[in-house]
């Protein structure tokens, strides 16, 4: 399904919400939220050999959820096999854009973080987005945010910086953070740059 989502234009966005694996990791339950067009995304399914079947939920025009039960492949395997006796836990969802690259969260110890990072094999590709201290409050859009330009956009909202018409001023920023008025600006500008490429990229063609 990679390849498919990744060669045609049918594909806008897909999250693994979540899984299980059968007792001797043979099998593998999965559930997925896809927005897609539907029949070219089931008969792509029904096409992967592993995959034994396969229910579709729709949810509107453009959306549904697939609930699969496949037999787990050997680049499956050798993906679990990376976290044996790691001490990390893998937070859903499991992104998946329109060109078939995935991007997950991982909460755990920095020494079994490198140690995953060095048992993937070599046909998987790693980039580290972000390393810090785990805040679920952050989560979605705002996630790539800072706590300084967490703090900056809260205090903006909270003032009024960002009502139409704007009631709140840069100056009333930047004495709520006790700081320059230049550092007040450079910290939204860098959260707002923050949220709106993670907003877009979650629906990047």
């Amino acid at each position: 399904m990679q390849r498919f989502i990744r060669e045609e234009d049918i594909v806008r966005y897909e999250e693994l919400l979540s899984w299980n694996v059968e007792t001797g990791g043979e099998i593998e339950y999965e559930l997925f939220y896809v927005e897609a067009e539907r029949e070219p995304y089931e008969d792509a399914l029904a096409s992967v050999e592993s995959i034994r079947w396969y229910e579709i939920t729709p949810i509107d025009d453009g959306s549904f959820y697939v609930y699969i039960c496949q037999e787990a492949r050997p680049e499956d395997r050798s993906w679990r096999e990376a976290y044996t006796a790691l001490n990390l836990v893998v937070l859903p969802p499991v992104i998946y854009d329109a060109d078939a690259t995935f991007e997950m969260t991982l909460v755990g110890a920095g020494s079994d973080l490198r140690t995953l990072i060095e048992r993937l094999p070599p046909s998987i590709d790693v980039s580290i987005h972000s390393v810090g201290t785990f805040d679920r409050r952050h989560e979605t859009v705002a996630t790539d945010c800072t706590e300084r330009q967490f703090e900056a956009v809260r205090a903006a909202v909270e003032l009024g910086y960002y009502d139409v018409p704007r009631e709140g001023t840069l100056e009333e920023v930047s004495h709520a953070l006790g700081c320059a008025e230049s550092t007040a600006s450079d910290l939204l500008r860098k959260a707002e740059s923050s949220i709106m490429r993670r907003l877009v990229t979650r629906y990047r063609q």
